[in-house]
C-alpha cells in the first residue's frame, strides 16, 4: 500500500494521507515530479513505459516521473523516481523544479538536467520501463500525435526543449 501526502490549494501540506489510487475530495490535492534529461543535440531522453503498467501501458512518456510519496519533498521523490526508473543517481537536494503544472488532482513539479547519457549506462527498472531512446522535439510531437506518447500538451514538451540551457542547467 502506497500513501501520498495532501496538499491544501494553497500547496501547504493538510497532515492527511491517502492511499493510491483514492480520488480525492475537493480542496485536497496530491503532489507528482518529472524529470527531463536533455543532450547536447536538445534530444530529450523518453522512456516507453511497459505493456502491464496501470495507466499509459506502452506508451512512451519523459526522462522519469511518478507521485511523491508520503513524508517525501519533491527534491526526494524525484532523486528515488530517477534511479528507481532509469538507474541515474543525482542530488536534488539543492535543486527546485524548473517549473510546476497545477492539474485538476495536484501539482506537477518538472525537473531538468542537460547531460550526454549513453543508453548502454542506464539500468531500467523492469517493473515499469520497457525501452528508452533520445528524441528530437519533433519525433516526440509525432509521437503524441500517433497516440503512442502520453498527451502532454504540445507547449508543456516545446517548454522542456525551449529551456534546453537556458537557465544554467544542471549536469549530472
Amino acid at each position: 500500500m502506497e500513501l501520498f501526502d495532501i496538499y491544501d490549494q494553497e500547496r501547504r501540506l493538510t497532515g492527511r494521507t491517502a492511499e493510491r489510487g483514492t480520488k480525492l475530495s475537493a480542496g485536497d490535492f496530491r503532489l507528482v515530479v518529472n524529470l527531463s534529461i536533455l543532450n547536447s543535440d536538445n534530444q530529450l531522453l523518453i522512456q516507453q513505459r511497459q505493456p502491464f503498467k496501470e495507466g499509459w501501458p506502452n506508451m512512451w512518456d519523459i526522462s522519469a516521473g511518478g507521485s511523491v510519496i508520503a513524508g517525501e519533498t519533491s527534491q526526494e521523490a524525484i532523486a528515488r523516481e530517477t534511479q528507481e526508473e532509469i538507474g541515474v543517481h543525482h542530488d536534488f537536494s539543492e535543486m527546485r523544479p524548473f517549473f510546476t503544472l497545477n492539474f485538476d488532482e495536484g501539482f506537477d513539479d518538472y525537473y531538468m538536467l542537460y547531460q550526454d547519457i549513453a543508453l548502454s549506462e542506464l539500468s531500467l527498472q523492469t517493473s515499469e520501463v520497457q525501452s528508452v531512446k533520445w528524441a528530437t522535439r519533433e519525433a516526440v510531437q509525432a509521437l503524441i500525435l500517433s497516440g503512442e506518447f502520453i498527451p502532454y500538451h504540445k507547449s508543456v514538451i516545446d517548454l522542456l526543449f525551449d529551456l534546453n540551457g537556458v537557465y544554467g542547467g544542471h549536469d549530472l
